[in-house]
Parts: C-alpha cells; sequence; structure tokens
C-alpha cells in the first residue's frame, strides 16, 4: 500500500500542507515540527515525490558542476577534477542534491551546455571548478544572476561573485621559500598555463619569495607549445637553475621526466615542489614535494555556499579562504655546490 502525504499528516497530527512545507524545508514551519513530521516520515516509510515536489517548487534538486575546457590529456587526466567532483556529490547528497557534468574541448562548446542546462531547468546553479581569464561561462552565469560558485579567485566583481579558494599567492611563496631555505638560489617558475587564476597567483608568490631574498625574480617558464620544450633545455643551461616550482603535480611529473632527459638527476641536480597533492606524487620515485590544497574542502565549502545561494540564505560575494600545508617528500633536497652544466658534463 502507498503511503501518501495524507497518511503522513493524519499520524503527525498535522495539516498536509504542513507535511508539503516540510518536505520542501520551507522556514516557516518550526524546527520542532520539522523533525517530528519527518520521525513519522521515517516510520511509515514515506518517500516523497521528487518529481511532483520539483514541479510545485519550479526547481530541479540538482546543481551543475562545470569544468574547464579538457583540451589536452593533461587536464583530461587530472584528479584534481576527480577529487572535487567526488567533493561535491557527497554534499549535496546531504541537501537531497543530484550533481550533472558539464564539460566540453572549447569555451563556445562550454556555454553552450551550459546554457542549455540553465533554460530546460536541469539545475538550480552552478559551481565553477576553475577560474580563466578568457572564460565565457563566468560572465554568462553573473549577466543572468544564475546561482554560482567559483572555485578560485574571479577576475572580475570579486565583491560580488561567492567564490572558494586557496591563498594561492601564499602557496607560491611557501614554495620559493621552502626551496630558499634549502639553500637554492636559481629557482625557475615553470607552467603549462598562462591564462588561469592560479598561475597568476602562485607566480606572484614566487616573485615576492625571491624578491624579498633579494633574488632576481625570472621570468616564468611556459611550457604550452611543442616548441617550448625544444627549447626548455637550453633554458636549464642558460639559466643554471637548481630548482622550480612548477604548477601543478602532473605536470611536475612530466618537468621530472624532461629535466631526466636532458641528463639531469631529480634531486640530486635539481630540486621540484609543485601543488594539489594528487595521487601521482606518490606513484614513482622519487616522491613528490607537494603542497596539499585540501581539494575536499574546497568542494564542499563550494557546495554549501551554492545552497546559501539557492535558498537566498546568501546574496552578496563572499571569498572563503581553504587551509593549505606543506607535504615534504624526496624530489627536494639541500642545494650541492655544483652547477647543472656541470653536473650534466660529469654524466658525459
Amino acid at each position: 500500500m502507498t503511503i501518501t502525504v495524507k497518511d503522513v499528516a493524519k499520524r503527525a497530527g498535522v495539516a498536509t500542507s504542513t507535511v508539503s512545507r516540510v518536505i520542501n524545508d520551507h522556514p516557516s514551519i518550526s524546527e520542532a515540527t520539522k523533525k517530528k513530521v519527518r520521525k513519522v516520515m521515517d516510520e511509515l516509510g514515506y518517500v516523497p515525490n521528487i518529481a511532483a515536489r520539483n514541479l510545485g517548487k519550479r526547481t530541479s534538486s540538482a546543481i551543475g558542476v562545470i569544468l574547464p575546457p579538457l583540451d589536452s590529456k593533461e587536464r583530461i587526466g587530472n584528479p584534481f577534477y576527480l577529487e572535487i567532483i567526488e567533493a561535491i556529490n557527497d554534499e549535496a547528497q546531504k541537501h537531497e542534491m543530484t550533481t550533472a557534468i558539464a564539460t566540453a574541448k572549447s569555451f563556445p562548446r562550454l556555454l553552450e551546455n551550459v546554457q542549455r542546462m540553465h533554460r530546460q531547468k536541469q539545475v538550480d546553479g552552478f559551481i565553477l571548478v576553475y577560474s580563466d581569464q578568457d572564460d565565457l561561462v563566468i560572465n554568462y552565469l553573473y549577466e543572468n544572476k544564475i546561482p554560482f560558485t567559483l572555485v578560485g579567485q574571479p577576475y572580475k566583481h570579486e565583491e560580488e561573485i561567492v567564490y572558494v579558494d586557496n591563498d594561492n599567492q601564499l602557496l607560491g611563496k611557501h614554495a620559493t621559500d621552502y626551496l630558499l631555505q634549502k639553500q637554492h638560489k636559481n629557482i625557475l617558475f615553470i607552467t603549462n598555463t598562462t591564462h588561469e587564476s592560479v598561475y597568476f597567483e602562485r607566480y606572484f608568490g614566487y616573485q615576492k619569495a625571491m624578491m624579498l631574498a633579494g633574488l632576481p625574480a625570472l621570468s616564468s617558464i611556459a611550457l604550452e607549445q611543442p616548441e617550448d620544450y625544444v627549447r626548455f633545455e637550453q633554458v636549464l643551461k642558460e639559466s643554471q637553475a637548481t630548482a622550480a616550482v612548477v604548477i601543478d603535480d602532473i605536470f611536475a611529473l612530466r618537468i621530472i621526466q624532461l629535466v631526466e632527459m636532458f641528463g639531469y638527476s631529480v634531486p640530486e641536480d635539481f630540486s621540484v615542489i609543485s601543488f594539489n597533492n594528487s595521487i601521482f606524487s606518490t606513484l614513482m620515485h622519487p616522491y613528490l614535494t607537494s603542497i596539499d590544497v585540501d581539494v575536499s574542502e574546497l568542494g564542499t565549502m563550494a557546495m554549501r555556499k551554492l545552497m546559501d545561494q539557492i535558498h537566498e540564505v546568501l546574496t552578496t560575494g563572499v571569498r572563503l579562504v581553504v587551509p593549505h600545508h606543506l607535504v615534504k617528500r624526496e624530489t627536494v633536497v639541500p642545494f650541492q655546490n655544483r652547477s647543472m652544466t656541470e653536473a650534466n658534463n660529469s654524466e658525459e
């Protein structure tokens, strides 16, 4: 026999409209009444009709998670996105929400997907798990006043946008400071992106640490095109660098492979530190020294703040900063008093 709202109302001694408001978590119902009605629902085994509830509320009980354009194998395989999706999904379940993923290989196609999800009312709001200077999606969400939370620092409207982030400038400084503590002085900053907020902030942190140490801050080394990888060997020779801050773990592993291919040994000749502390950091030796950004907390807080917007608890911009910590492993050692050229010559 199917249990109905009327059955719940009769057992709880309240009106059917009260049960409906409890199901929809309406603020006009007291917590004591909600607790009593929900207890009866559990006892009777009543399961709300989600489709009917959403039709009445004109909501979908789903949120969209927007990934950046997956235009490279490194992005497709980056564990950061899987980890943060898992955290968002876990928190969404606590709010009786489901998640839908929006992705594409370019920003125009990604925007089309997001627009379709919004117009068809597939979701009640969005979480962007990236911040990109050329992003068309965030402009669409902002201009149409669609509830969304950003993981990362926005390029504009910071005072109006709700965003969750690490202090990436501080991350860049802490990573560089650690290399400086190990007596490295010629330090590179290496990246595979130059248009994401995380790059600018971490590079600024690197520059700050170098300047405070009275050392020259070198131009960032961007490896985005095939020819950049070809020139990288010459960069190593000319800079005489003995260490590098790399934009993230998965790219750091590629840098280690390149450095060793050019005849240098990591960490004996060249120390490497990166960010995220992903599963890749301990998949092969030497284990990667990395800064843990607490991806799970980023996803959890992003979801909570989106729910606040959906329920109109939060209507103005806010920034939440998630703490980080250094995980010391094997790719950073104290500076050895010999140049990379000497190291390369010794290999020959």
